[in-house]
């Protein structure tokens, strides 16, 4: 049986999968998917689940970069890549910060706006000492944000956590469920209409956006088994909104990415108005799902570039936001 040549480019590569999120489920497959890519193309390359594994161990068994599928806290929120920084191990993703702030729905609103940036009219709800939130009336939020709306955790991703609520009686039962997964809770204006997601890959001016997605989900309802565990939602690419609106959702989702300085890769999340076909940011992941359901392999693919292709082009932007001088010890 012939053997699989390795290839030396990348040197001994993680792949980092897994963690204590409330994503861990979705992150293994992601993995996976990865793992067996790099695999297919030759590169040196092993799973490492920080659950199970001090990250410590990265620096004392030789790995030379990182390529991260952990989503969630723990792994896209700045702490990992913290921790890559000081053993000087380049990674996939974005830095220290860019991720930091995008994992925060809250503060990547606060950087859009500031940016002039649309995004949808939000309330924060930030739980004090005392379990209150800062005498906010919960079941007055409708009146500045409208019904339907949204509540969801400021720092989770897959629709966990996530409520869209219909009438004022179901606001006091979205933010308890919530409140289970985050203090800080996004109360946000529900926009109606398309919703699409948009790939970028590549750092700075070498970034380009990847052909957009629309999705059509059961009832409009994109939730976390819609996303991953079911096969009747829609994912249209061709995206078949009128003419001229891809390219500007294109340009706008660059404008995030960069904005926020994110690098390497990532995904953002746009609704249409149905009335004024005005787009709307959400939120930006900058460690996106590679899983059989995932939105960016299949934007890339409608680019012509395959999985395998995707997770080399991925693994090459692997950097540090600090690159050590020349000769300088790690």
């Amino acid at each position: 049986m012939m053997m699989r040549q390795i290839n030396p480019h990348f040197g001994k590569v993680a792949v980092l999968m897994g963690g204590r999120s409330a994503e861990r489920e979705i992150s293994l497959l992601s993995g996976q998917g990865v793992l067996q890519a790099l695999r297919a193309r030759g590169v040196d390359v092993q799973a490492f689940d920080p659950a199970e594994r001090d990250i410590s161990e990265l620096k004392k068994d030789g790995f030379a970069r990182c390529f991260i599928t952990l989503h969630g806290r723990f792994g896209e929120d700045g702490t990992v890549q913290g921790a890559l920084e000081l053993m000087g191990i380049p990674y996939t993703g974005s830095g220290v910060m860019a991720s930091s702030m995008a994992i925060d729905k809250v503060m990547t609103k606060r950087v859009l706006i500031s940016e002039g940036l649309p995004t949808p009219l939000y309330v924060l709800l930030r739980r004090g000492a005392q379990g209150g939130y800062g005498g906010i009336d919960i079941n007055a939020i409708p009146d500045q944000l409208g019904l339907p709306l949204i509540v969801k955790p400021s720092r989770e991703g897959s629709s966990i956590g996530l409520t869209k609520v219909t009438e004022r009686a179901g606001m006091t039962e979205a933010v308890a469920l919530a409140a289970k997964l985050d203090a800080d809770i996004l109360c946000e204006q529900f926009i109606g209409g398309d919703e699409v997601t948009c790939p970028v890959l590549g750092t700075g001016s070498s970034a380009r956006a990847l052909p957009v997605i629309r999705i059509v989900a059961p009832d409009g309802n994109y939730d976390y088994q819609n996303k991953y565990f079911t096969d009747t939602t829609q994912y249209l690419t061709p995206c078949g909104l009128p003419e001229g609106e891809e390219a500007v959702i294109q340009q706008l989702v660059l404008q995030a990415f960069r904005t926020l300085n994110c690098r390497g890769w990532a995904r953002a999340d746009v609704m249409i108005d149905q009335r004024t076909r005005k787009p709307y940011l959400l939120e930006i992941n900058t460690s996106p799902g590679m899983t059989g359901h995932s939105l960016v392999p299949m934007s890339a693919r409608a680019a012509g570039i395959s999985y395998e292709d995707l997770c080399i082009e991925i693994l090459k932007t692997a950097a540090l936001d600090y690159q050590p001088p020349s000769g300088a010890s790690t």
